[in-house]
Formats: C-alpha cells, sequence, structure tokens
C-alpha cells in the first residue's frame, strides 16, 4: 500500500510540474538600426496598462554590439505585455530630452509603436504570449 501512495506521488508531481512548465515563455527581444555602439539598452516588459512607460513588470540592460541586441526573459506567465526600450548612450539610466521633452536617445516599444504628438500607447504595443517566441524592434 506504502508503494502504490508513493507511485501516485511521483506521478502527480510529475503532472503537475509539467502542467507549470506549460504556462510560462521565454520572450527574446531582438532590437536594430541603432545609431551607435555606445552605452546600453535599458529594456522594460510591461504587463498591465497603467503601468506602461512608468513601472516594469519586469526590467532588465542589454549591451550593444553591431548596432544591435538581443535580450531574453526566460519563464514569463502566458498573457498580454508589451516591451520598450531606451538606448541610454552615456548611461546615465535614464532617457535624456531636449529643453520641449523630445528624446534625445533612441527609443522603441514592441510592434514598432509609436506616438504621435507624445509618448507611444500601450494598445498600440501590446501582444500576446502565448508560446516562446522572438519580436523585432528596429528603429
Amino acid at each position: 500500500m506504502k508503494k502504490l501512495l508513493l507511485i501516485f506521488a511521483i506521478i502527480f508531481s510529475g503532472i503537475s510540474t509539467t502542467n507549470a512548465q506549460q504556462e510560462t515563455a521565454d520572450l527574446t527581444i531582438n532590437i536594430s538600426g541603432l545609431n551607435s555602439n555606445k552605452g546600453t539598452l535599458l529594456v522594460g516588459v510591461y504587463n498591465k496598462k497603467e503601468n506602461f512607460l512608468h513601472k516594469q513588470f519586469k526590467g532588465d540592460i542589454a549591451k550593444i554590439n553591431n548596432k544591435k541586441s538581443e535580450i531574453t526573459f526566460k519563464n514569463l506567465s502566458k498573457g498580454e505585455y508589451a516591451i520598450s526600450f531606451v538606448h541610454d548612450e552615456n548611461d546615465n539610466k535614464k532617457m535624456d530630452t531636449n529643453f520641449l521633452g523630445i528624446p534625445k536617445e533612441d527609443y522603441g516599444c514592441s510592434n514598432n509603436a509609436r506616438g504621435f504628438m507624445g509618448p507611444p500607447k500601450y494598445d498600440d504595443a501590446k501582444f500576446q504570449l502565448t508560446e516562446s517566441k522572438t519580436i523585432e524592434i528596429k528603429i
């Protein structure tokens, strides 16, 4: 009887682990068309419209090589996301703007979303992560 319970416990733990693995996905982001190899990229992942461009769900810093970069976020829960990045050429950890608030450094969002007379909108940048995938963002 103890052996039978142990076998069920092992099978059940294997099934629950398999289900947990299917609920996450990896997201790779390829960014190209940057002005230079100077500095780094500040990359943010957002999972809520109200937090877009303000409070990241996940974030990381990526190196630049040949005016492009690649970064992977592993084990994200499947769902809706948006991506933004800033090319922090002077490594001051923020987007530099001119006196009108216009960015002086490269930036971009998923779906290559661009704002008109302001920042890009979440609805233009959002996408569904249903399986591991790679997205391309071009300047």
